[in-house]
Order: C-alpha cells, then sequence, then structure tokens
C-alpha cells in the first residue's frame, strides 16, 4: 500500500511538472496560406498575432477575421493536443481530469 501511495504521489509531481511545461511553452499555426499567423501559449493565450499587409483587405474584413480565428483555433488545438498526449504519457492513458 505504502508504495502505491508512493507512485500515486510521484505521478501526481510529474503531472505537475508537466504542466507547468506545458503552459511555457508556445504554438503557432498559419492560416490564408501564411496571411495569418497566432501563436499562443500552453495556457491557450494568445502570444502573438502577424497578419500580412496583403490580408488587410478594407472591403473585405470577413475574410480576415475568418483567418485570425482560424490561425488562432489551430494554434490552440495544438496546444490540447501537445497537453493530452504529454499528459497521456504520464498517466499510462488513465483518464484522468487536469
Amino acid at each position: 500500500m505504502q508504495s502505491m501511495l508512493r507512485q500515486a504521489q510521484k505521478m501526481q509531481e510529474d503531472m505537475a511538472a508537466a504542466q507547468a511545461e506545458l503552459e511555457e511553452k508556445e504554438y503557432t499555426a498559419a492560416a490564408g496560406g501564411g496571411m495569418v499567423t497566432a501563436t499562443v501559449d500552453g495556457k491557450h493565450l494568445i502570444r502573438s498575432l502577424v497578419l500580412n499587409p496583403e490580408a488587410v483587405d478594407p472591403e473585405d474584413t470577413e475574410m480576415l477575421a475568418d483567418m485570425i480565428t482560424a490561425a488562432v483555433n489551430e494554434a490552440v488545438r495544438k496546444a490540447q493536443a501537445d497537453s493530452e498526449e504529454t499528459m497521456g504519457k504520464l498517466t499510462g492513458g488513465m483518464n484522468l481530469p487536469f
């Protein structure tokens, strides 16, 4: 029983360390053939948004908004996938809340 408790504590410590590391990472994605590039961190906060000047068409701001949304969503998806993969390795596939 003592061994199991130590293993659980070690797993908890490893998960906390991995979560802290994931929060510091950055994930970048582009949309519109590179016209818009978004970078988010592991907390899913936008760190940067780069717009190619050619993407800014005053007559079509809707397309620009769509490209921004697509780039941000893809960067967030990358962050989520990395988190799931990293935590899955630590938990051996057990579905634990973190």
